[in-house]
């Protein structure tokens, strides 16, 4: 396989990973990848307003006439 990413890519790299950060050190890392991951999900999910909910954040409607700090 030719391509960017191959299984001896990936193993050379684990390999690599392995030896740098130890075998205690992955599971930590893995878990908090994972955590830090379905965080952003859900808050990329929430954020996106549905099309049933009102929007929260509309600005109200500008009010007609001259404003007290307005200069003429």
């Amino acid at each position: 396989m030719s391509g960017i990413v191959s299984p001896w890519h990936i193993a050379i790299l684990a390999l690599v990973l392995l030896l740098v950060f130890g075998p205690k050190r992955l599971p930590e890392m893995g878990r908090s990848l994972g955590k830090g991951m379905r965080e952003l999900k859900d808050g990329v999910m929430r954020d996106e307003p549905s099309e049933t909910e009102p929007q929260r954040n509309a600005l109200p409607a500008a009010k007609s006439g001259p404003r007290e700090n307005d200069s003429i």
